[in-house]
């Protein structure tokens, strides 16, 4: 059976390759982008089944509106994609307060409006899947992302929460969590302006890494849909979904080592009880 979509960010990247994938095989996809005529060729392909909506994430009404439009519509949608996002790459000191609040307004609080705005009409169906585009960078962190990892730790904890307090209305969630992927990310990262005192520091190097193309990209973005799109047919899919090598060895580490340190210090963690009376 055919399934109706809503993805946000389609005008390039995963999200695009997304759309374009469910449409080549019938579905029928709500997509927003910042500008519109980025979707014209696609439109032109799909005049039936694509629907375009123009959406800024910062903008809390507008993202009522698109949902609620898109909903309207369709009648159902099967599937809510919170894909859209940008990278903040810059030390901690380095960064501006514009810069941080843009990175937070779009990447976390753009992605939980979003949700919330789908969960009254999921609800209301009774029932439907919400997948988040996250990152490996949702649970590890590199050196100079600080705030893109704040957005992504963010919404993570968001939905893991979510889930539990929607699982009964029939709703469930993946996050999607890919490496670093050959998309034209890169070509969207906003940078902090560099303090000669981070000269060849750790931020500084992921930094010139990224400008120069030397930083590691072992995702193949076709692929990586491929797999995500067979994920979500699946009728039990897992919350968490690795995209990559580099994402799974990265997380795989990462979880590894915060576990031996929980289990080194357990004694100090039972130690903070009360005392048996």
């Amino acid at each position: 059976m055919s399934k109706t979509w809503f993805i946000t960010g389609t005008s390039s990247g995963l999200g695009r390759i997304l759309a374009e994938r469910a449409l080549a095989r019938g579905d029928q996809v709500f997509a927003t982008a910042r500008k519109l005529a980025a979707l014209d060729e696609l439109k032109a392909r799909y005049p039936e089944r694509l629907h375009t909506l123009a959406l800024e994430l910062t903008d809390t009404a507008g993202i009522r509106q698109a949902v609620d439009t898109a909903f309207a519509q369709a009648g159902r949608i099967d599937l809510v994609v919170s894909n859209a996002g940008y990278g903040l790459v810059g030390a901690a000191e380095e960064l501006s307060d514009a810069q941080i609040e843009r990175q937070l307004a779009t990447n976390l609080l753009g992605s939980i409006q979003i949700i919330r705005a789908a969960l009254p009409h999921l609800r209301h169906q009774g029932g439907g899947r919400i997948v988040q585009v996250s990152s490996e960078g949702g649970q590890v962190a590199y050196p100079g992302f600080s705030l893109y990892h704040a957005s992504k730790w963010g919404i993570e904890g968001f939905v893991e929460t979510v889930a539990q307090e929607v699982a009964g209305f029939g709703i469930d969630f993946i996050l999607a969590e890919p490496g670093p992927t050959d998309t034209r990310f890169g070509s969207g990262i906003d940078y902090a302006q560099g303090l000669p005192e981070y000269a060849g520091t750790p931020a500084d190097n992921v930094r010139t890494a990224i400008r120069s193309d030397a930083f590691p990209v072992k995702g193949d973005p076709e692929r990586t849909m491929e797999v995500l799109m067979r994920v979500i047919d699946q009728p039990n899919p897992p919350l968490r979904l690795a995209l990559g090598s580099a994402a799974y060895d990265n997380i795989h580490a990462a979880l590894t080592k915060r576990l031996q340190v929980l289990d080194d210090y357990k004694r100090e963690a039972f130690l903070a009880d009360k005392a048996a009376e």
